[in-house]
């Protein structure tokens, strides 16, 4: 596995991932193309701004338009204190692979070596068993349950936070 920078050209990615209603289900339902495809050119922007760290997932021995999935390294200000997040998504056809997990890992790595972004936190839906299982995998810890908003949804879901650096896979284990 190794990851590229997102590219206006992965559109069909990006459209396969939002506005499908299995792959949005933990995140309340699938999202409008043109609102997707709006993200997308935000997404390049930001990438190119060097604002977020957003990277296709691409299956080894794959060609760089062949994309698994996504993996999304982010800062946002919350209650007047900086926050990174980091999110993920992988395709069905790609899922239980360990694509996920080793791309969380090979961007908490990234974060730790750049030392910029501070503890870095992740809210997968309670319901959603393997990125939890990612999270617990690679030494985040649960804080608890939350409500956050996503795309004007609230959802409930685990919050969970590690220091890049610290967690497995990072060397320190």
């Amino acid at each position: 596995m190794r990851l590229r920078d997102v590219e206006a050209g992965d559109v069909d990615a990006y459209v396969r991932m939002r506005c499908d209603a299995v792959m949005m289900a933990g995140l309340g339902g699938p999202l409008p193309r043109d609102r997707v495809e709006a993200r997308l050119r935000k997404d390049v922007v930001e990438v190119a701004e060097d604002r977020a760290w957003i990277k296709m997932i691409v299956p080894d021995g794959a060609g760089p338009e062949v994309v698994a999935g996504g993996v999304t390294l982010w800062s946002y200000e919350e209650d007047g204190a900086a926050v990174t997040e980091v999110g993920w998504m992988v395709l069905p056809e790609f899922q239980g692979r360990g694509l996920a997990k080793a791309a969380v890992r090979e961007l908490l790595d990234a974060a730790a070596a750049d030392g910029r972004w501070g503890p870095v936190h992740a809210h997968p839906a309670v319901t959603n068993g393997p990125s939890n299982g990612i999270c617990r995998a690679l030494g985040f810890w649960l804080l608890g349950e939350r409500d956050v908003s996503f795309a004007d949804r609230v959802l409930r879901c685990n919050h969970w936070v590690v220091a890049p650096g610290e967690h497995v896979g990072s060397g320190t284990e």
